[in-house]
């Protein structure tokens, strides 16, 4: 009994070494595909080229890490893991410092500030509750979508479909959103309001304040 279990546990890997084997073909050629691709657009312009390459490598990042803002709200209610939750803050805290940076030096040289300060108000309720929802639903965020897409996900492909869809009525419907709340609604610059330092500070204390509670939640003990 215990041969034939092991007999059968060597059919097993052996088969599935062989379909291992057999993906190397397709990966070399699709590796053809990608640098041929990159080849034909340095030769148009090599800045296209670069944001190939670029692309490439964020894709790469986004799969290994399994990065996705849905999973970043969802593990935490449905396994209690906030691993990724953690990564999103500090993802936003690094962002903090970039974006802080480049608009504080404009700033400075008394230019306008760079970025788009969007209004706040009950467009930015309505848009949260809905990708909230669809994007539990789907399984996906817009990055987590493309990079399950890429690792041949069909459920994520047909949420793409929908995904493009649901920007481009978004897009078209745009103008009435901007008469019904957009322009009514204040436009929140911290650093106008409170100045750098203290905006700065608040930014920094409730990030690190919302990192500690995800740490918190994740090692709480549960009697």
């Amino acid at each position: 009994m215990a041969q034939s279990e092991a007999s059968l546990r060597s059919r097993v890997s052996s088969r599935s070494k062989a379909k291992k084997k057999n993906q190397i073909g397709y990966a070399l050629l699709v590796l053809a595909l990608v640098i041929a691709f990159g080849v034909f657009l340095g030769s148009l312009k090599i800045a296209l080229a670069a944001k190939w390459v670029f692309g490439l490598a964020f894709g790469f990042v986004l799969q290994r890490s399994r990065f996705c803002f849905t999973a970043s709200m969802r593990d935490p209610v449905l396994t209690g893991s906030t691993s990724l939750t953690r990564a999103v803050i500090i993802a936003i805290a690094v962002a903090t410092v970039g974006f802080a940076a480049i608009q504080f030096s404009a700033y400075m040289a008394g230019k306008p500030i760079p970025g788009f300060i969007s209004p706040v108000g009950i467009h930015t309720v309505i848009g949260a509750i809905l990708f909230g929802i669809g994007m539990v639903i789907a399984g996906g965020c817009a990055s987590g979508t493309l990079m399950r897409v890429g690792e041949g996900f069909i459920m994520l492909m047909v949420t793409l479909v929908f995904f493009v869809t649901g920007s481009a009525l978004g897009a078209y419907h745009f103008g009435w959103w901007q008469g019904f709340s957009m322009k009514s609604s204040p436009s929140i610059f911290l650093p106008n309001v409170l100045g750098w330092p203290l905006a700065l500070l608040v930014q920094f204390g409730l990030l690190g304040a919302l990192y500690w509670m995800a740490t918190w939640w994740e090692y709480r003990k549960v009697e």
